[in-house]
């Protein structure tokens, strides 16, 4: 896929990036992005271009570290009731065993 062009303004500057990305994609980070800047501006008041960008970068990772704990957290608990669950079926398997024994027995 060749680079294609996105044109960034955003906080008083505008420049372009090439990226090997759908457009779609890229707007829709940039959108994003500018949501996030605007919504810092609104509850901070800051106005101050890089202090905007810095808090915007800044809860964009917090946003991030938790659905990562989240994915992490959920793997975890899905590991554990996969063992629970191993563990019943072979406790299934070892009381069919040994009825399956005594009957052959009798």
């Amino acid at each position: 896929m060749p680079k294609e062009g996105l044109r960034i303004d955003i906080l008083g500057t505008s420049f372009t990036i090439r990226a090997d990305e759908d457009p779609l994609y890229l707007n829709a980070l940039l959108s994003k992005y500018q949501t996030v800047v605007d919504s810092v501006q609104r509850t901070t008041g800051l106005t101050d271009p890089l202090k905007s960008a810095i808090v915007a970068g800044i809860m964009l990772c917090d946003e991030l570290e938790k659905q990562q704990r989240k994915i992490n957290s959920t793997s975890l608990q899905g590991k554990q009731e996969s063992k629970e669950v191993e563990q019943l079926l072979l406790d299934l398997i070892t009381r069919i065993d040994s009825n399956l024994q005594d009957n052959h027995g009798h």
